[in-house]
């Protein structure tokens, strides 16, 4: 039987960036896997993100598509743009919890380490369901910002806590590289143009 432990990432990726911007750095997604893959067997790296309606084009978008080309499973879904009717301001409406939550339920099976990069309290549930198919969950996120971005029931529900602080002298991106690095602008341009849309909500 393989002693290497087989991990699957799930990155909450607005979450995550909220994160490393309070803690004043910017996420080099090439160096975040290759941290990983030096943990153990890494199965999967899921990164999960809403995109706006009705929006050809976002910033979002080339970091999508690198991320899609180069080793991670991206999930996106619409957001939907609405006007409140107690206030009468428009609203922005979309999460991609549920979808992260059915893929790591449904990945429970084959992993041991499930590591789930954010800070959000409404996965505690989750967590726990997941610790009881004998898989163990580490969270990343940091403590050691005002406030902390990290929910103690999170924190306290983990197997093991990683602080996003700890780990930014190894994924940090170099502040001397350009965003749109030539990874990004070695995409087809007519990719780029296109978009990509894994799963868009229909029904909310």
């Amino acid at each position: 039987m393989s002693s290497i432990e087989k991990i699957a990432l799930f990155i909450d990726g607005s979450n995550l960036y909220a994160t490393s911007r309070a803690l004043g750095f910017v996420i080099d997604y090439r160096r975040l896997l290759h941290e990983f893959r030096g943990r153990g067997a890494l199965l999967r790296a899921f990164y999960y993100t809403t995109v706006t309606e009705d929006q050809e084009y976002s910033s979002i978008r080339p970091l999508i598509d690198w991320l899609d080309y180069n080793g991670y499973t991206v999930v996106t879904k619409l957001t939907k743009e609405f006007v409140d009717a107690t206030t009468g301001r428009r609203k922005v409406k979309g999460s991609v919890d549920v979808e992260l939550a059915v893929h790591a339920m449904e990945l429970a099976g084959r992993v041991d380490q499930i590591v789930l990069f954010s800070g959000d309290g409404n996965f505690r549930p989750l967590v726990e369901a997941v610790q009881r198919r004998g898989v163990r969950v580490t969270v990343v996120s940091t403590l050691t910002t005002q406030p902390p971005m990290v929910a103690d029931e999170l924190r306290r529900q983990a197997d093991l806590f990683i602080d996003l602080a700890e780990l930014k002298p190894k994924v940090a991106r170099d502040p001397a590289e350009r965003p749109g690095s030539r990874e990004l602008l070695q995409l087809p341009p007519q990719f780029l143009a296109q978009g990509r849309i894994n799963r868009a909500d229909q029904g909310e």
